[in-house]
């Protein structure tokens, strides 16, 4: 009798265990809501008292312990959803009491390629992998029961280089990715989708290019005035501290070619690639930024909250230049715009995350709430900010 029961054992829990191994080694998107930090966020560990803005505009820590935090989108309930790049994390933090803090934040999946894009449209979170990009359906409200994503395109190159993407939909209704160059500088002849902004439909139908000679941008927006696609653009780091220049490019249609790697702004022209190339040919920026900063935020603001002056103008997040070039960058820009909408010049809007010369934090995506405070990812720092304007309140 024993040895009876001991053969059915054996018999029913063995395959059992082995289909539960197969299942966690084999299934490629699993994903683990297992990590939950219910602390209120704290000013106290991070230096704010070194930022400095505009009279009447505050900084304090939205969330806190968000490690590696990258593109940020934010869903009609409120939760904020965050991706990262060498984390392989993606992040959802809940703010029910709709308090202006973070009541948690929860790891929604981990073990991903590279998962820096996020994007949320129609109940459906949208996560951007080195290769590919999945959508969880029904997402607000199964952050503790995360549902098996749906693939809706791959085969993007896995590089070495500016291989993670941040997404965006477009007023159009189409998902807009970029794909980066797979070098540092390299013309890509028969491999059109690199520097490049791809886009297509929800389901990840009808994928097209709209925009080329893109080296690698991870910031995307639309002027709310006129419709048009802006998007900040990094320059190559083939030469020293005086350049080339990053970029702020707008795509008022599609088909544009934006130089890479023919010519980099205005008019430099790349010794490699651009002998002999009519740079007229193609779109010049709309501004050019000092070399190096690294833009990878870009929004166009929207809110109530701020003064009148910076409706409808742009911030750009500069995350920073890496070594051996000389620290510059790590800070947020205001590009401000004339009436027909052309860039006009661009100011330091908050720094103070440099000091003497070593970065204690490093601004990556930029987001509007609707309250009309602007949120700010840090993936140095591991915190989301969250910037307020009050006519009482000192600057510095």
């Amino acid at each position: 009798m024993r040895r009876n029961n001991r053969q059915k054992f054996i018999i029913i829990i063995v395959p059992l265990f082995l289909l539960a191994l197969l299942v966690v080694f084999l299934h490629p998107y699993a994903t683990t809501p297992v990590s939950k930090n219910s602390t209120k966020p704290s000013n106290a560990d991070l230096p704010l008292d070194k930022i400095r803005m505009p009279a009447g505009f505050s900084i304090s820590v939205y969330a806190s312990n968000v490690s590696d935090a990258r593109e940020m989108a934010l869903s009609p309930n409120g939760t904020l959803y965050v991706g990262t790049r060498y984390a392989g994390k993606v992040y959802a933090i809940p703010d029910a009491d709709k308090d202006g803090n973070a009541d948690a934040v929860i790891t929604i999946a981990s073990g991903l390629h590279m998962p820096a894009g996020v994007e949320f449209r129609n109940g459906s979170l949208y996560v951007a992998e080195v290769e590919r990009v999945s959508k969880y359906d029904d997402m607000d409200s199964r952050l503790n029961n995360v549902p098996t994503p749906e693939v809706i395109v791959s085969g993007f190159p896995n590089t070495s280089q500016h291989a993670w993407k941040h997404i965006r939909f477009g007023p159009d209704g189409r998902l807009y990715i970029p794909v980066g160059a797979s070098e540092d500088l390299i013309d890509t002849p028969g491999q059109p989708w690199l520097a490049s902004i791809m886009r297509i439909n929800q389901d990840g139908s009808s994928e097209d290019i709209y925009a080329r000679g893109v080296r690698n941008t991870l910031g995307l927006d639309w002027d709310p005035v006129t419709g048009y696609l802006w998007f900040v653009e990094n320059g190559h780091n083939s030469l020293n501290d005086s350049g080339p220049p990053d970029e702020l490019d707008s795509a008022p249609h599609a088909g544009m070619h934006f130089g890479y790697p023919y010519v980099c702004g205005n008019n430099y022209t790349d010794p490699l690639y651009g002998q002999g190339i009519n740079i007229s040919n193609f779109t010049p920026p709309e501004l050019e930024l000092e070399p190096h900063v690294a833009p990878l935020g870009i929004r166009f603001y929207n809110g109530d909250m701020f003064p009148a002056e910076y409706r409808g103008q742009i911030f750009v997040s500069e995350h920073g230049s890496m070594e051996p070039f000389t620290p510059v960058g790590y800070r947020i820009e205001l590009v401000t715009l004339s009436e027909s909408r052309k860039a006009t010049g661009h100011r330091v809007f908050a720094d103070g995350w440099l000091q003497n010369g070593k970065a204690w934090g490093r601004p990556v995506d930029l987001l509007v709430m609707p309250d009309g405070s602007m949120l700010v990812s840090d993936d140095k720092a591991g915190v989301i900010y969250r910037i307020m304007y009050n006519p009482s309140v000192g600057g510095g």
